[in-house]
């Protein structure tokens, strides 16, 4: 699984603190654990590929918290402009990247349950493939990527899937969006919305 060497450095820093027969003072822990904190924080960072600026589907950032945890979800945002999304623009029963340009990316700082799937921390890109009355989501453990194809190759290094049932918004919503709500992270568009349940 691709990660950031701060994730790496962090492990070391772990290790060096239980090499001797005494732990390390309180002072030591504290200043490891803090580091510790500020890789994990600088870890959690998009993934732009070419110029992002002037992009018709801008790359958005959802920054949240879960027991033990923080994240950061990274996605391109569409907007409808009066197509027909659902079923036409993004096909029912169709693989789709769950955005748009690079690929709909997920970082989490601690292990997390997405979905009931279990994972470390580190970083995974999140699609789906919609349908009318059921969503199947994947997570994948290639991340930094462009959003498509999504083809054998990146699907082999696919960690877990779920399912999720859509629902009707209260109301249009014109451009893709990702939301904390509840212990999910909310997906909507147009007029549906999907929750992907997130925990500990």
């Amino acid at each position: 699984m691709k990660r950031s060497s701060a994730w790496y450095l962090a492990v070391l820093l772990v290790l060096g603190c239980g090499g001797g027969s005494e732990a390390g003072s309180e002072a030591e822990m504290a200043e490891t654990a803090e580091a510790m904190n500020e890789m994990a924080d600088a870890a959690l960072a998009c993934v732009v590929m070419g110029d992002a600026e002037g992009r018709q589907s801008p790359l958005q950032e959802l920054s949240f918290s879960y027991d033990g945890g923080e994240g950061l979800l990274c996605y391109g945002a569409p907007s409808a402009r009066e197509r027909v999304v659902m079923g036409d623009l993004v096909p029912y029963g169709e693989v789709w990247r769950l955005g748009a340009n690079e690929a709909t990316a997920l970082h989490l700082s601690a292990a997390a349950t997405v979905g009931g799937v279990a994972l470390g921390p580190g970083s995974y890109s999140l699609y789906a493939t919609p349908g009318e009355t059921e969503w199947e989501f994947h997570l994948n453990s290639e991340y930094d990527r462009w959003g498509i194809p999504i083809d054998a190759a990146v699907q082999s290094t696919e960690v877990g899937s779920f399912m999720a049932t859509p629902s009707a918004t209260a109301e249009m919503v014109e451009t893709m969006t990702f939301e904390q709500v509840d212990g999910a992270l909310r997906f909507s568009w147009e007029n549906t919305q999907v929750d992907i349940p997130l925990g500990m």
